[in-house]
């Protein structure tokens, strides 16, 4: 990730390899007008054009970037996104998106920290220089509010939430084979720092613990299960979240198995994880008066003599009993005990998210994250939190009639999967509220935007996207009243 820095000269004299340039109007063009309508340049929103400056900028490159009159938060984060991945060979660049104040700086440095990102640990040397040219190492954004405090603090909160979504990223995009659960929660624990304590219980402490939800997916793989927690309690603290993630590191749907086309991309079933530790990692180094637990829920999913069976009962962390009717709905079993710890801890709210149900996929699409909740206020709160930082979010409702769906296994206390095609989401969520009783809660179902198998676009990635650490942070940042 580059180096981020501010700075008031202005676009025409600023040095760098190439200059992004925001243009909201005719106004914009200036000297650069015969050119930019040469280049076709028309003003659509997200649209890029690069060209030699020819002498009319310090920089010897351009690239345009189409913003709208009166840009957002997210246009310009967008906007920083596709300009940073338009400078292609560039070491250095300079921004000029005209920010409106210190959120849209923040906003632009964001961007940048998010554009940027490359997944290249299995790239050989050659392919790397080959294929991707030279990282971007320091970009500038030009903006009358560099030399004011705020701003320059605005730009090290972007880049910490940046190193937090890119490094979610990139545990999403590790190989499975190379991210079992003791992988898994080890490169956790090694980004975790000092200011956070972690805890794992291996399958020995989860047998102990009675935690049969996250023992029951794992037991067919034998590279066993894992719970890790992650504390931060910074003194004065004004209120206590938990975080509760699916860390699935392979779903190969157990006995209940996918059509293999459906599991090539099934490294990304432990995107929920990686969104709740990344999170929980900023939040602390962003130094929020907030307490919050996280409980990351990793074990693999995979068939053998040992897995659990359709029709076997597991009993969870908070003493009641499930009939399994599809190993493939793990997610919801794992997340079951790592929500009845969550309320053990006494939080004054709880948020899980997981990579839950391909049918929030059908209702929602592939970029917008489905949320669930038993409190109308903190869902809004939620709601609210993912709009600040651009994630699309839309609230489900979880229809009183799957209550009774939920509750109707003839030989347990709750039947684990619907025996219906449709509501599948909701009934998951039903089934998760019954594990977290009154504390106020809401479900992020991130199944859609965890994971983009197209190409890229504005600050979106191949691969791992990062989904929710924004959302979780800003949240917090809510929460803590740090705002």
């Amino acid at each position: 990730m580059p180096t981020v820095t501010l700075s008031t000269s202005k676009p025409t004299t600023a040095s760098a390899d190439v200059l992004i340039l925001g243009i909201r109007s005719d106004e914009d063009k200036g000297e650069l007008s015969d050119v930019l309508d040469l280049m076709g340049f028309s003003g659509e929103k997200g649209q890029t054009v690069r060209f030699p400056s020819n002498g009319l900028t310090k920089a010897p490159v351009v690239v345009a970037v189409a913003l709208p009159q009166e840009p957002t938060a997210e246009d310009l984060r967008r906007a920083a996104a596709n300009g940073v991945r338009a400078a292609k060979n560039a070491t250095s660049v300079a921004v000029a998106l005209h920010p409106a104040g210190v959120d849209e700086v923040e906003a632009v440095a964001e961007g940048i920290g998010l554009g940027t990102y490359r997944y290249e640990a299995y790239k050989t040397k050659k392919k790397k220089k080959d294929s991707t040219g030279p990282e971007l190492t320091s970009a500038v954004i030009l903006s009358p509010f560099a030399r004011q405090t705020t701003a320059t603090r605005a730009v090290e909160r972007a880049a910490t939430v940046a190193e937090a979504v890119n490094a979610a990223r990139d545990w999403v995009n590790t190989p499975p084979g190379d991210k079992r659960p003791a992988d898994l929660v080890e490169a956790f624990g090694q980004h975790a720092g000092t200011d956070v304590k972690v805890t794992v219980w291996d399958e020995k402490r989860l047998a102990k613990e009675r935690c049969g939800g996250i023992l029951g997916v794992g037991r067919g793989s034998d590279s066993p299960p894992r719970l890790m927690t992650l504390s931060y309690e910074p003194e004065g603290a004004v209120s206590h979240l938990a975080l509760v993630g699916k860390g699935i590191t392979f779903d190969s749907g157990g006995l209940s198995i996918k059509p293999g086309a459906s599991m090539q991309t099934m490294k990304l079933d432990m995107a929920g994880a990686a969104a709740i530790v990344a999170a929980t990692v900023a939040i602390a180094r962003l130094g929020l008066p907030i307490k919050v637990t996280a409980y990351a829920c990793v074990a693999e999913n995979m068939p053998s003599g040992g897995a659990t069976r359709p029709g076997d009962v597991l009993h969870m962390r908070s003493g009641a009993t499930v009939e399994v009717h599809n190993t493939d709905a793990e997610g919801r079993l794992v997340l079951a005990d790592g929500l009845a710890l969550a309320v053990e801890s006494g939080p004054d709210h709880i948020v899980d998210v997981a990579t839950l149900t391909g049918a929030c996929i059908v209702a929602l699409g592939q970029h917008t994250s489905g949320v669930l909740s038993n409190d109308d206020a903190f869902a809004e709160t939620v709601l609210a939190a993912s709009q600040e930082a651009g994630e699309s979010m839309w609230r489900l409702p979880i229809t009183e009639e799957m209550k009774g769906v939920v509750t109707s296994s003839s030989v347990g206390d709750l039947r684990q999967h619907n025996p219906k095609p449709y509501g599948g989401a909701l009934f998951a969520a039903a089934f998760l509220r019954e594990f977290v009783g009154d504390v106020p809660w809401a479900h992020l179902d991130i199944a859609g935007p965890s994971f983009n198998e197209g190409g890229a676009f504005d600050y979106t990635p191949v691969g791992g996207t990062g989904t929710g650490v924004r959302t979780l942070v800003r949240l917090a940042t809510e929460l803590a009243g740090a705002r």
